[in-house]
């Protein structure tokens, strides 16, 4: 064989080999970006552009700031244009018409009933204005403006309330993860010690009734496992519905765990999203009062119009039927009308009265709401500063819980402790190492519900790691 050959095919597969090492690292990439976790911020706002009641809100909000739009148009003038063209008989009288009752008449009076019918046009151009108003338009305008305050005030606090929730589910899934972690662990400790005894059995070292004790424990754990694992799709399923999309196996802020939040803050609790709802219901509710107060006042409308006639019956009674299609007369005319509602007051008294009751009642519920969140806040503060408390002393309950179950197990393999109390041990262990999860978790769910009753998420988010 030729060493050429030879180093040409060994260069080859050298090749061969880079580049299925590539493609695999490639691959391998692009897997670990898909399964990248999932950190509590973007799963916020993937509920907050997602779930449909949040997205009908924030378009409620849209729809209520172009109603200020809607309501300074009324000061925009009206320009109507008409046509007419009619075929009738033109037995007229002088005499006033009536809109809306009688057609308007065209020509001059007959001087006999006549049937034969003739045609008549007419067209005009109407500029209606109300530049001056006393305050009513405005008024509108504030309205509308309140209306759209309310409605970003609404959509702000369901938000709120929607992160309050999903932040939630999310501590739940990871406290159900970590305590399937300890059941797991569990049922390994259980299988491992049936081999154990299973073979000290077999020496005898200990009794054999010890065997199936043994077997129906780790039976007992995988039945409590598997029940487990149940209430963890249940909590997935539920956080997914609020997400409104899948979620993710895994979750960034694995560190929840491992450390403690700091309890340094005090924010002003009027700046709760709830707190700012009611106070723009009762902005919206004294606009209109002043909408209604308003409604008293004179409006100043000022007109102008242009017109042309034509009919077919001429000023001496001449009849030329076809005449009517084209225009005869031409006029123009310019005017203001000054409108007073002299008994507008009767009638809008009890409205402004009732408007009153409704401002009053509001005032009163926004201090019930601020009382009640008062007092939240101290029991926020309390909860936090025991379950803070709790978690600290955990770490020294869980490290004897394992120093004992360990000493526990050496003495049961040498014949010095009965399998009793190994299970006590067990049960002890595993007590231990959920308290410790849920003494973590305690403490951020109290921030949580600290950060709820603040009204801001923030004091939760830029602790969490």
């Amino acid at each position: 064989m030729n060493w050429t050959d030879t180093g040409n095919e060994k260069m080859s597969c050298n090749k061969t080999k880079s580049f299925l090492l590539q493609g695999l690292l490639m691959l391998l990439t692009v897997n670990a970006q898909a399964q990248q976790p999932a950190a509590l911020t973007e799963l916020l706002q993937m509920a907050e552009n997602s779930y449909p009641l949040l997205k009908s809100k924030k378009l409620d909000a849209l729809a209520a700031q172009k109603a200020v739009d809607v309501s300074k148009s009324s000061f925009m003038p009206t320009l109507d244009a008409a046509y007419q063209l009619n075929y009738s008989t033109y037995n007229n009288i002088t005499g006033m018409s009536y809109p809306g009752q009688l057609l308007p008449i065209s020509g001059p009076p007959s001087t006999s009933n006549q049937y034969g019918g003739v045609f008549g046009s007419a067209t005009s151009l109407l500029l209606n204005w109300q530049p001056i108003t006393f305050g009513r338009r405005q008024s509108q305008v504030d309205l509308a403006k309140a209306g759209a305050k309310y409605a970003g005030a609404d959509a702000a606090n369901e938000i709120f309330q929607h992160k309050i929730k999903v932040v939630n589910a999310y501590l739940e899934v990871l406290t159900l993860d970590e305590l399937a972690k300890v059941y797991d662990n569990n049922l390994k400790r259980l299988e491992s010690n049936l081999l154990n005894v299973q073979s000290l059995v077999e020496s005898g070292i200990r009794p054999g009734v010890d065997s199936p004790l043994l077997k129906a424990e780790v039976s007992r754990a995988k039945v409590e496992l598997l029940n487990h694992n149940n209430k963890q799709a249940q909590a997935r399923i539920g956080l997914s519905e609020l997400l409104v999309g899948d979620v993710k196996s895994r979750f960034a802020d694995t560190l929840i765990f491992a450390q403690l939040p700091e309890n340094t803050f005090d924010p002003d609790s009027l700046q709760h999203p709830l707190m700012r709802l009611y106070q723009a219901n009762n902005e919206m509710n004294m606009a209109r009062k002043n909408v209604l107060a308003k409604m008293m006042m004179p409006t100043l409308g000022v007109w102008g119009t242009t017109y042309a006639r034509g009919s077919g019956i001429s000023y001496d009674g001449t009849v030329k039927s076809t005449d009517g299609l084209g225009f005869q007369r031409f006029n123009y005319g310019v005017g203001f009308q000054l409108s007073v509602p002299l008994l507008a007051f009767a009638r809008l008294r009890p409205q402004l009265q009732q408007q009153d009751f409704v401002i009053n009642s509001g005032q009163q519920k926004m201090e019930g709401i601020a009382l009640q969140l008062k007092k939240q806040q101290e029991l926020a503060d309390t909860t936090l500063s025991s379950a803070l408390a709790v978690a600290r002393e955990s770490p020294l309950y869980l490290e004897s819980a394992q120093f004992s179950y360990q000493a526990v197990q050496s003495r049961y393999k040498s014949g010095l402790a009965n399998l009793s109390d190994l299970f006590q041990a067990q049960y002890a262990l595993v007590k231990a190492e959920t308290d410790y999860k849920l003494a973590f978790m305690g403490v951020w769910k109290a921030l949580l519900f600290k950060a709820a009753v603040q009204g801001d998420l923030n004091l939760f988010i830029n602790q969490v790691k």
